[in-house]
């Protein structure tokens, strides 16, 4: 598939600690693949070119040709990544956390095709700023909002996005399993029965 630098693009962000799982969870296996090879071939379904955020140390190796972005080693804040991935987009971006293994690639399209600078999912009314569209617009605003180290959900809420609630986003399938993500052993467990 050719680039299309206009277009919206995908960013898996694979940053976090992922201290609750034992750490690495970008590559943690699920089914014998890595976790995160699940949102990245989501994106891929959904006609969407993505590389993946990431810190210095984080060891991605086994992911194949993916184009890798650095975010700075501190802070560990999700912002810090969505900011980097920004930076290095040349348009708008559809964010997605390594820990999404259920992403709806319909839904990832319609992210990539909606107007608005930002469309948070929200699920049973909760946002998820980790599976949503952004655009470099909001840079200068999420910048400020990361050296203060401003909770996520707050700068989210300060950007008034279009939020999706659950009549939009029954459409794509069940909420419960788009949006259910990877933290604990247990996660990964139901995540495997799941599939």
């Amino acid at each position: 598939m050719s680039r299309n630098l206009s277009a919206t693009r995908g960013a898996v962000l694979a940053g976090g600690r992922g201290s609750r799982l034992g750490g690495a969870k970008a590559t943690v296996e699920l089914a014998e693949r890595p976790l995160i090879s699940y949102p990245l071939a989501a994106l891929a379904a959904a006609g969407i070119d993505a590389f993946v955020v990431a810190k210095p140390a984080t060891d991605l190796r086994g992911l194949g040709e993916v184009e890798m972005v650095t975010e700075p080693e501190e802070p560990t804040h999700p912002l810090a990544g969505i900011v980097a991935a920004l930076r290095h987009a040349v348009g708008p971006l559809v964010i997605v956390g390594c820990d999404f293994p259920f992403a709806p690639p319909a839904l990832l399209r319609a992210l990539a095709e909606a107007p608005e600078p930002l469309v948070v999912p929200a699920p049973g009314g909760d946002p998820q700023p980790l599976m949503a569209r952004w655009s470099p617009e909001l840079l200068p605003r999420l910048e400020a909002a990361l050296g203060r180290e401003e909770p996520l959900r707050r700068t989210v809420a300060s950007l008034t996005p279009r939020l999706l609630d659950d009549t939009e986003l029954a459409r794509f399938g069940d909420p419960a399993r788009a949006f259910f993500n990877v933290n604990t052993p247990a996660d990964l467990g139901t995540a495997q029965a799941l599939l």
